[in-house]
């Protein structure tokens, strides 16, 4: 069994997308990175979502950066409770889990697990990647021994969905995507692009899942009350998008993954209107050598068998 660190800010689709991981791998600690919502909601989340999957107590979870690594002062990045409502939860503001986070912090943590276990470690990264970012300024030396980077983030040349030119976990902390998208270790990037064509989950779809009538399919329910309305009303889309939880599917399934290529992959840090922009370098007009696996086309009805398989799964 793959042996993985999750490293989240969760909410929304983020719980499935570790409910996903829990289903699939053995998940040796989730790291929390400063984003989607308020930093202690996002650890609660966390805590909550492991509980639903039936393993309280036995997944670490551990506590890290709360801001991005250029944030200063009170400034306050953006966080997105429209998107996901107020707990990060569509509103449903689910009890306290009795699994408290780790003391340790989630940086230490991570350069701890990576050299006990070198080249052992695959990384599942589904939130602005500074806790990653930081671990590697922290001690260099660990980068050879990631086995792999799965990224959640950026666009392949198509409309973000913060901004116009940026994906969210990119535009929140782009000098912690540049830094590790230029570490050199393996790595596979699923773009925005990639989840509103391939992953929304339509009213039909929540049909589906809703006559799962497992502990699973009603915590699905209940967490994307309030995305589904976001989404057809500022992206123009018929249902919930599922980004995390593709990138999890994925890298338990990688024929999930129908068509994927090797491009040079780079963000802007500075743009006035383009922060966090992935540059995908489709046609290598800059012969920079290739950095990065970047998906291209999903098995819509794979992904969907999976997210079903997890959700019946969880009683």
């Amino acid at each position: 069994m793959k042996r993985v660190i999750i490293d989240t800010d969760t909410a929304g689709d983020d719980t499935i997308a570790i409910l996903m991981a829990l289903h699939h791998f053995q998940v040796e600690g989730v790291m929390i990175t400063g984003g989607n919502v308020q930093f202690a909601q996002e650890v609660e989340n966390a805590l909550y979502t492991i509980e639903v999957a039936g393993k309280g107590g036995q997944v670490p979870v551990f506590k890290g950066h709360e801001t991005p690594i250029l944030q200063l002062g009170k400034s306050q990045h953006r966080t997105v409770e429209d998107v996901h409502g107020s707990d990060g939860m569509g509103g449903a503001n689910f009890p306290l889990a009795k699994q408290r986070p780790e003391q340790e912090h989630a940086v230490d943590f991570f350069i701890r697990k990576i050299h006990e276990n070198p080249g052992e470690m695959s990384v599942l990264a589904i939130a602005p990647l500074t806790n990653i970012a930081m671990a590697m300024k922290k001690d260099p030396t660990i980068v050879p021994k990631i086995k792999e980077i799965f990224i959640m983030g950026g666009t392949n040349n198509y409309l973000g969905n913060i901004t116009p030119a940026a994906e969210y976990n990119f535009y929140v902390d782009p000098e912690a995507a540049r830094i590790v998208l230029h570490s050199g270790v393996p790595m596979t990037m699923v773009g925005w692009e990639m989840c509103t064509q391939y992953s929304v989950m339509d009213d039909a779809d929540h049909a589906d899942i809703e006559q799962l009538q497992t502990k699973g399919s009603d915590f699905f329910v209940a967490v994307n009350t309030v995305v589904k309305a976001f989404n057809k009303e500022v992206h123009r889309l018929n249902g919930t998008t599922h980004p995390d939880t593709l990138l999890m599917a994925i890298a338990a399934d990688e024929a999930i993954m129908a068509k994927s290529n090797d491009y040079y992959v780079d963000i802007e840090t500075k743009g006035e209107l383009t922060r966090g922009y992935s540059l995908v370098d489709i046609n290598g007009r800059l012969a920079h050598p290739a950095n990065v696996r970047v998906c291209e086309l999903v098995d819509r009805e794979r992904f969907k068998a999976a997210l079903i398989d997890c959700l019946a799964a969880i009683n």
